[in-house]
């Protein structure tokens, strides 16, 4: 556009504007007319090639008045001129000036509305300039007439009436002015009765007041007076202010907030809220305190009052530690309640206020309530978590003052119980997981349980070294959760409410303590240590639950002489003294299964007095756990401990024997020597024990020997690696067996019942913990949980496996096998002919599996043997029995085919007479026993293959099968091939 405007002036043109200042030479000015301005409209056009023309003119046309366009044109000649390019530049500068000239056009036709516009405005206000000098003669000329019209009377009428009125106006000046200086007793009223809005709206009512007289001298001194009451109600308002910390009252709150709302300081009363609730925290910690210590000490020495709260909280005694911790948390809890209702009350009323805030009119007012309300908001927020650490430090410091390793389990319990409230309490406070309190008691915890578990292993010790491993008779339907120790998990008590809230916190799970606790009471409150009403009705007399299953039991028997000894002592009527008359049929007993030896007594948990305190062990260990549930995976690491002491006690008095590994039977399965060498090498103080020798008498998997086994518990090399004093802490000596527990007579099963027993109580102490895992596993960091599968898998589940090693040194002594064997070993193999009569030696060993049956029933009298044991009992007996008649008949130095057939005969009978002792299907180890005879009848190839395939057999056996055996119908070159045969499968043994 400036360009433009400049061409014209190049032009001699004039733009409207510029001749605005001179009314004549607007009419002068030649304005294009409509004919012209609509033949330069008329032409066709392009705006955008003209654009381009106009754009591109040589700047230089647009420079100062001063430039000689002529003359730069010429200028811009070439010496030799050129007809046709001059023609060509000349209508391009045609082309240009054309398109100028359109422009301009278009502009002028633009802006003429506007100036007719503006010339219309002009003349119009040139008329009404016109007509105001009209008015202001007329104006001048009725001023004259009422000057001459008006007397000096009337004129003193107007005065008087004027004075009248300012007079009246004083006095109503002297009344407010009264009304003022009377207002501070009005204001001392308003104060006492804690009316502070009120107070605050008449101060304020009386300032403004105040400053409408100010021109009165009396009125700077009330004012001065007013100001003064007015800091005055903020100093009590500040003090009202504060005492919202230790006991929110919702009335009172409400006044103090309305109060600083008409000081415009609500933002200010947050802050000083703030700095009173961190005032209101030390001071109440302090105070609590210090009662505690002043009342231990009995006296009023004022010492302690200069104390630090650090060096406060050391003079706590033991006596006066658990009450004063529990006020402390209680005065604590007040104090944040009162943040707690605080925040409820700013809600609520932001609510309120933003529905009032939307019927308004006034935006700007609405918007500085909504700055302030965020503001509170935010500031509330942000000192939840400011709070809670306070109170974290302050109880932090007060349990660092005391050692907590001083305390009982009980109580030391009872201290983590109110801090695992106090740390729900802060979670449902802010949703702080309470970093500092459980780093501080999750450090005193572990290290007062280590000391506790540490004594625990030693009782535990020293009650496995005195138990008896006798029958503790509980009811069939003892369950631990019975026990006081599990109370908490049949209650599903949550570790951090108080137990007088018990009922009221499982009726509505979903209430938090704040809601709970919200108009009374207090989650730290105290109960009276008191056991539950009901015992613990978990032991049963003589075995039964009761009378009537006494008689139930007694009622199998079909006659007196039926009834075992201890039934017809048990039980008798106690007027007559005779024995009950009813009975059932002898088929109701002869149906019973053979291997069954419970005399019908109720299936009661087997159990000894030492399972039971480690079963309460663990409900306490569980206790801990559940309180502070940060200490899980180190309480659940300890409880592991004393299962695999349980266990290593059980595998070493009963199940140890260095046989068992030699017979090849895989007795111990490769796990559960793993697991019994993790025992050892990780809680077992070997060094205590590396001279305590054991002497076992035990028979051997292949009869015909007895050997003494004598070893030592570890060797002096092993035990030379755990002397360190740090090592040997974490470690219990290994336990050793009670010299009363008789294992070596043959009358008693070689201690059998209490082989039975113990072993019984280490399964059903691993059926608990498989019970609890669940519990367990709830609990347990997500990061430890593979330590948990691993216990689980490695570890529990190996309990039963210990049955068949300990009931194997019973079964291996039960039998006298090497009778057997003196007896197999003076029949006559080489026959002529085919005997119908079997050998003396089946008749014997039948009737040895027979007393070994009465046996049974009479151990089964004392305790009661579950079927699982006399089937691994039964399993044992006749697996060893077969190898052993598979041993005898590899002693044999000649043998027939019709000796074989005897053998086959001897077998038959003894398998047909043992399957009415036993309800054990299949045998154990028949084919062992049938494939070594059928093994007679091979050839010298089918042998060769069947050497090779059925390598569970000995070199002596196989030796035999070949020189005794086959030496018969083989040559000596292919005997020596098969012996050579045996050589190689027997070289990688040695």
């Amino acid at each position: 556009m400036q360009k433009i405007k400049s061409l014209m002036t190049r032009q001699g043109l004039k733009s409207p504007p510029e001749s605005f200042s001179d009314l004549g030479a607007i009419e002068s000015l030649r304005v294009p007319g409509k004919e012209e301005f609509r033949e330069l409209r008329e032409q066709p056009s392009d705006p955008q090639a003209e654009q381009e023309l106009i754009n591109s003119i040589e700047q230089v046309y647009f420079s100062t008045d001063s430039f000689d366009i002529v003359k730069y044109e010429l200028e811009k000649l070439p010496p030799v001129l050129n007809l046709q390019e001059l023609e060509e530049y000349r209508d391009k500068l045609k082309q240009q000036q054309a398109a100028v000239s359109k422009k301009v056009a278009d502009l002028i036709l633009e802006k003429q509305p506007a100036y007719v516009k503006e010339l219309e405005r002009v003349t119009s206000l040139q008329t009404g300039l016109q007509l105001a000098a009209v008015i202001c003669t007329n104006g001048r000329r009725h001023l004259n007439i009422a000057k001459e019209g008006f007397t000096q009377a009337s004129l003193g009428l107007l005065a008087n009436q004027r004075k009248r009125q300012l007079l009246i106006g004083l006095l109503k000046s002297l009344r407010t002015i009264k009304t003022l200086q009377r207002t501070d007793v009005r204001l001392s009223e308003m104060l006492e009765e804690e009316d502070y809005p009120g107070a605050i709206q008449l101060c304020l009512e009386c300032q403004k007041a105040a400053s409408t007289f100010k021109h009165y001298s009396c009125i700077s001194e009330l004012n001065s007076k007013l100001q003064d009451t007015l800091e005055q109600i903020e100093e009590q308002l500040d003090v009202a202010l504060s005492k919202i910390c230790k006991n929110f009252d919702v009335n009172h709150y409400t006044k103090v907030q309305q109060a600083y709302r008409l000081l415009g300081k609500t933002q200010t009363a947050m802050d000083q809220l703030h700095m009173h609730f961190t005032q209101a925290i030390h001071n109440t910690v302090f105070q609590v305190v210090l009662g505690y210590v002043e009342l231990c000490a009995g006296n009023t020495d004022t010492k302690f009052q200069k104390l630090q709260y650090k060096d406060l909280c050391t003079h706590v005694t033991p006596d006066s530690y658990i009450p004063c911790l529990a006020d402390l948390c209680k005065a604590l809890w007040e104090v944040m309640l009162s943040y707690y209702r605080t925040m409820e009350w700013h809600e609520k009323h932001d609510n309120e206020d933003t529905t009032s805030a939307s019927e308004g009119s006034n935006m700007m007012g609405a918007e500085e309530t909504s700055f302030d309300r965020g503001y509170i908001k935010k500031k509330l927020e942000h000192g939840l978590t400011r709070i809670w650490q306070d109170v974290q430090l302050k109880v932090k410091t007060y349990l660092l003052g005391t050692d907590l390793s001083i305390f009982k389990y009980d109580d030391f319990i009872f201290v983590l119980d109110i801090i695992s409230r106090l740390m729900q309490v802060g979670e449902e406070f802010c949703g702080s997981k309470s970093e500092v309190l459980q780093e501080s008691i999750r450090k005193q915890s572990v290290n007062y349980f280590k000391n506790y578990h540490r004594t625990r292993l030693d009782e535990l010790r020293m009650f496995l070294e005195n138990e008896t491993w006798e029958l503790c008779p509980v009811k069939s339907n003892f369950s631990i959760l019975q026990l006081h120790e599990f109370k908490f998990m049949e209650q599903s008590r949550s570790p951090s409410v108080s137990p007088s809230k018990q009922s009221s916190a499982t009726s509505s799970k979903t209430v938090t303590l704040f809601e709970q606790y919200c108009s009374g009471g207090n989650p730290f409150e105290i109960q009276a240590d008191h056991k539950d009403e009901e015992t613990e009705d978990v032991l049963a007399s003589n075995g039964y639950e009761s009378d009537e299953q006494e008689k139930s039991a007694y009622q199998e028997y079909d006659s007196d002489s039926d009834v075992p000894e201890e039934l017809k002592r048990d039980f008798v009527d106690e007027q007559t003294g005779d024995a009950p008359v009813k009975s059932v049929s002898r088929e109701t007993l002869k149906s019973r299964k053979k291997s069954d030896y419970s005399l019908n007594k109720v299936n009661a948990p087997i159990l000894t007095n030492t399972t039971l305190n480690v079963i309460r062990l663990v409900g306490k260990y569980m206790q801990m756990m559940n309180i502070l549930k940060p200490i899980a995976f180190d309480v659940i690491h300890f409880m592991s401990q004393l299962f695999d002491y349980y266990l290593y006690a059980i595998y070493t008095f009963f199940g140890r024997n260095d046989s068992l590994e030699s017979t090849g039977l895989g007795l111990s399965s490769s796990r559960l020597r793993t697991t019994l060498n993790r025992i050892q090498e990780s809680l077992i103080d070997l060094s205590q024990v590396c001279n305590v020798v054991w002497s076992v008498a035990v028979r051997v998997a292949v009869p015909g020997c007895v050997r003494v086994l004598s070893f030592q518990e570890v060797s002096a090399d092993s035990a030379a690696t755990l002397t360190a004093a740090e090592e040997r802490k974490e470690k219990v000596p290994s336990p050793h067996l009670s010299h009363l527990v008789v294992l070596t007579s043959g009358d008693t099963l070689y201690g059998l019942a209490e082989r039975v027993v113990a072993t019984e109580s280490l399964v059903f102490l691993a059926e608990q913990f498989e019970f609890l895992q669940p519990h367990l596993d709830a609990v347990m960091p997500a990061v430890k949980k593979p330590f948990l599968q691993q216990f689980y898998s490695q570890t529990v589940s190996t309990a039963s496996e210990l049955r068949k090693p300990i009931y194997w040194i019973v079964a291996g002594k039960a039998i006298d096998y090497e009778q057997m064997l003196l007896l197999m070993a003076n029949v006559k193999w080489d026959v002529k002919e085919i005997m119908s009569q079997h050998n003396i030696y089946v008749d014997t060993l039948l009737k040895e599996f027979e007393q070994f049956n009465m046996r049974l029933n009479e151990v089964s009298k004392r305790v009661r043997i579950p079927l699982p044991v006399s089937n691994i009992l039964w399993e044992h007996c006749i697996r060893l029995a077969n190898r052993t008649i598979v041993e005898g008949y590899a002693n044999v130095k000649k043998c027939s085919n019709e000796g074989r057939a005897l053998m086959q005969l001897d077998f038959q009978q003894f398998l047909m007479k043992l399957e009415k002792l036993t309800d054990i299907r299949p045998i154990p180890d028949k084919e062992f026993v049938e494939t070594y005879i059928k093994a007679y009848y091979l050839t010298e190839n089918d042998m060769e293959r069947w050497i090779k395939e059925h390598r569970e057999y000995s070199t002596k056996q196989l030796t035999n099968l070949v020189n005794v055996c086959l030496g018969s119908h083989i040559n000596k070159k292919a005997r020596q091939k098969l012996l050579s045969a045996i050589d190689d499968i027997d070289r990688p043994k040695r």
